[in-house]
């Protein structure tokens, strides 16, 4: 993997908890993440919104300044409604237990995880240092305390800033 500005690659060391444990693979060039498979002696069943933490088998190390996001898998949240419950789930960088994915199915039937099932995706996330600064107030904004909602609902909901912005000839910022 080369996310670095200066080319080189970022080691994720990997270890097997167990020999049954299967590798992440990242299933095309640009897959942005690496599926995860359950590692289990026998099959899981998760009733209609039941949880489950199911284990890989694998704990990893990741660099520092960086977390592996545990996303679900599209195709599962469509077909079955299974996903991760605590989406994305962290991984950081001085965690070194196994990883294991918390599923939910908020499907209208249970569904079965057997061993080697592809059950989430991780994707390596760079996160910077931040500091926090106490200070007496902050900067005002056009959007003030505004939110949950605050762009599309409300006495004016039928135009957000941007579409007013645009429909006046406006260049609406990205």
């Amino acid at each position: 993997m080369t996310d670095r500005a200066d080319g080189t690659d970022l080691l994720i060391r990997v270890v097997r908890v167990t020999d049954r444990a299967i590798l992440p693979v990242k299933q095309t060039e640009g897959s942005s993440g690496w599926d995860l498979h359950a590692c289990l002696e026998a099959p899981l069943r998760i009733p209609p919104m039941g949880r489950a933490a199911v284990p890989t088998g694998l704990s990893v190390a990741v660099p520092g300044g960086y977390e592996l996001q545990i996303r679900p898998r599209s195709g599962l949240a469509l077909r079955k409604g299974v996903t991760v419950v605590n989406a994305p789930g962290t991984i950081d960088s001085d965690y070194r237990g196994e990883l294991k994915v918390l599923l939910v199915n908020l499907g209208d039937a249970p569904f079965e995880i057997r061993h080697g099932d592809r059950v989430a995706q991780m994707v390596l996330a760079h996160t910077p240092r931040g500091l926090l600064e106490v200070v007496e107030r902050l900067e005002e904004t056009s959007r003030g305390a505004g939110g949950f909602g605050h762009t599309g609902l409300g006495a004016d909901a039928s135009q957000t800033e941007a579409q007013r912005s645009h429909e006046e000839g406006g260049a609406e910022t990205l």
